[in-house]
């Protein structure tokens, strides 16, 4: 019991000046209840191991200051990605161009005409700010946007086909990251799902094998980040097409990745284009914002405008829509296609249209500096849902360490986190995802933390 007296009161703890400046700084309650958590603490460890107690009040001041730290320390980080992941979705996908941040911080440092119609001085409406320039870029007559591709496929099949068939092959039922599963998406907008052909064959019969379902529209699902090899096939979407409008049926693209460039062109397989959808004549594509378009978390749904009215009316577009952050960001990003400037402003395209001797250039200036390194070949991938199997060549700054789960597990507790990977048996960090303007603090945290491993 001579331990427990030991223990000072929050009140004593509160007298100390080094306590005093943590109340000014942190507010006085949240003070004291780190005070009464880390006292807490104290007296288990003193029951459960019947320890005699060796801590002073300066001791439990530290702990204080170091739990209050934690507490308001934001969880959501800004991190340095050296995986050579390009698109990675567990690390927030796209990084935003210069132009559109500039964007944001517009908006945000005052009031916007968010809903509001300067012609006209009245109320307005925000499905308005990215209509036009993706009409512009993509030929569509019509376009909204809402807060993910998820939510865009959502407000299609509910506004457009609840209690009414919608017919989609089996090869496209996929579950992609976070157990997005389509036809679970399909059957929770109230749609009945009429499944056609077989998981590795789809014929064009089987389409119409299906009309005396009555179905209201065909759906497309793009298989986004796994692929169907061997003996498999499936119709031309631009049979699917002639044979749905041929009964006055709609036919949906849900592209999800929805690429504005020419994959190709960079070496990588080819990813389905928002163009080449419209171009087929298929009335409704929806995508998202985030991934190769490189810009904000978004839904975007471009396509015929008397469906897109349709989906601008109905109720869940409201619960769904887009804030003025992502408006104004996703603007800026489309942009940059609209002045043909998508490879040197959006950050992804700069990654994968990086030619491989900038990469072996920069790998070369980090070996400068790490010492008892290597530069070894790798591949870089794209990430997020596109273009499965598909690689870029890369180098890759490389080592090996005794202890190398400890040195990953110092290099995410830094600030900011740097994620790396291993690569047979060696810590591989990726010029390819690390942006220049993060290269020196990148190489102090691996030599700092190479000297504490050590």
């Amino acid at each position: 019991m001579n331990n427990y007296r030991k223990i000072p009161s929050i009140d004593q703890l509160l007298q100390m000046p080094s306590m005093i400046d943590l109340c000014n700084q942190y507010s006085r309650s949240l003070t004291v209840d780190a005070a009464r958590y880390i006292l807490d603490e104290i007296r288990m460890k003193i029951q459960d191991e019947n320890l005699d107690l060796d801590i002073t009040k300066n001791d439990i001041s530290s702990r204080v200051s170091y739990l209050l730290e934690k507490w308001t320390e934001p969880s959501l980080k800004s991190v340095i990605n050296a995986t050579g992941v390009i698109l990675h979705t567990n690390l927030g996908r796209a990084p935003l161009s210069l132009e559109s941040i500039k964007a944001m911080q517009d908006i945000v440092f005052g009031y916007s005409n968010l809903e509001y119609d300067l012609d006209k001085g009245k109320r307005g409406s925000r499905l308005i700010h990215a209509e036009e320039i993706l009409k512009r870029i993509t030929g569509a007559q019509a376009a909204m946007v809402v807060n993910n591709n998820a939510s865009a496929v959502m407000l299609i099949l509910s506004a457009l086909a609840r209690r009414r068939a919608v017919v989609i092959a089996r090869s496209q039922l996929v579950e992609i990251g976070g157990g997005f599963r389509v036809p679970d998406v399909m059957k929770q907008s109230g749609a009945r799902l009429v499944e056609v052909g077989t998981t590795n064959r789809v014929h064009l019969s089987d389409y119409e094998n299906a009309l005396p379902e009555k179905p209201v529209l065909f759906l497309r699902a793009h298989r986004s980040n796994f692929q169907i090899t061997g003996f498999t096939s499936e119709p031309e979407i631009s049979e699917i097409v002639k044979l749905a409008h041929r009964e006055n049926i709609p036919v949906v693209d849900d592209l999800g990745s929805g690429a504005l460039l020419n994959t190709e062109r960079f070496g990588l397989g080819h990813e389905p284009m928002v163009q080449e959808s419209l171009e087929a004549g298929i009335d409704l594509v929806s995508f998202s914002g985030d991934k190769l378009i490189g810009g904000p978390q978004a839904g975007i749904i471009i396509g015929r405008s008397d469906l897109v009215a349709k989906l601008k009316k109905h109720p869940l577009a409201r619960a769904i829509r887009s804030d003025k952050l992502c408006l104004s960001a996703l603007s800026a990003t489309l942009n940059h296609y609209l002045l043909d400037e998508a490879e040197t402003k959006i950050p992804i395209w700069k990654m994968i249209a990086m030619p491989l001797e900038e990469v072996h250039a920069r790998a070369k200036k980090w070996q400068e500096v790490i010492t008892h390194s290597e530069i070894i070949l790798g591949e870089s991938t794209v990430g997020g849902g596109s273009l499965p199997g598909e690689t870029l060549p890369t180098y890759l700054l490389a080592f090996s360490l005794h202890r190398q789960s400890y040195y990953l597990g110092l290099l995410r507790d830094h600030h900011p986190p740097i994620i790396a990977r291993m690569q047979n048996d060696q810590i591989v960090f990726d010029p390819r995802t690390v942006l220049p303007e993060q290269e020196d603090t990148l190489l102090q945290a691996i030599q700092k933390n190479l000297v504490n491993t050590k």
